[in-house]
């Protein structure tokens, strides 16, 4: 699988786990590709941190607007009904607890639901943006990533980089499995019929906890 197919893959199956009537926050990367596979019949509302309610999918080269951009500056469509507002009204949404559901990315996940996702070693970055609220006002927290960064293990027992938040993450989606986040450790619910347990278990540092009703990944 490629870059781009297992961003997609990874993608859809995120976008399973949004429930009709859901506000949604997606963050910048990956996580912004989940808006273009609602399924039919679901509405979800997708809130953005820089001041609006109401993405649609990837604008198409007739729907470009360049001066309707989501929080990572990435081009976006404003579907019927959507509103924007500055970020007072935008932050306030977040940290009143009304968001039902966030998706991020993360440079490392460990097995107490710690994340870390802003900080790049060597690399000069702006900070972490609205992660820190957005992971602590949102009732769910799904991180959407790919599960090693060159080889490297991203999932693990504890966070070497600094936190963005601690013990928040509910479920982590990547190429190779959905793993949910427990007091009692990492379970693996659904596997890619790619791999097997044991190659999931070799790139996840913690001991995964194989669930009884392990499943095949379906997008």
């Amino acid at each position: 699988m490629d870059k781009e197919i297992i961003q997609q893959f990874i993608a859809k199956r995120v976008a399973k786990e949004l429930k009709d009537g859901d506000v949604v926050n997606l963050g910048i990367g990956l996580p912004t590709l989940v808006a273009n596979y609602v399924n039919d019949g679901k509405v979800i509302t997708f809130q953005s941190e820089n001041g609006f309610v109401g993405l649609g999918p990837t604008p198409t080269e007739e729907q470009f607007d360049p001066f309707i951009t989501n929080a990572g500056a990435k081009p976006v469509t404003i579907l019927p009904g959507g509103a924007f507002f500055d970020s007072a009204m935008s932050f306030g949404i977040i940290r009143g607890g009304h968001v039902d559901l966030t998706v991020l990315g993360a440079l490392q996940v460990d097995a107490k639901g710690n994340i870390a996702n802003y900080m790049i070693p060597g690399k000069m970055v702006p900070g972490m943006g609205g992660a820190m609220d957005l992971i602590s006002g949102a009732k769910k927290v799904v991180v959407a990533m790919e599960h090693t960064a060159k080889g490297s293990l991203k999932i693990l027992n504890d966070c070497s980089l600094p936190l963005t938040a601690v013990n928040q993450v509910n479920l982590i989606v990547t190429e190779m499995g959905v793993i949910e986040v427990s007091e009692d450790g990492l379970i693996l619910k659904e596997i890619n019929p790619e791999f097997t347990v044991e190659e999931v278990q070799k790139f996840t540092e913690p001991k995964l906890i194989i669930s009884e009703q392990l499943k095949m990944m379906e997008v």
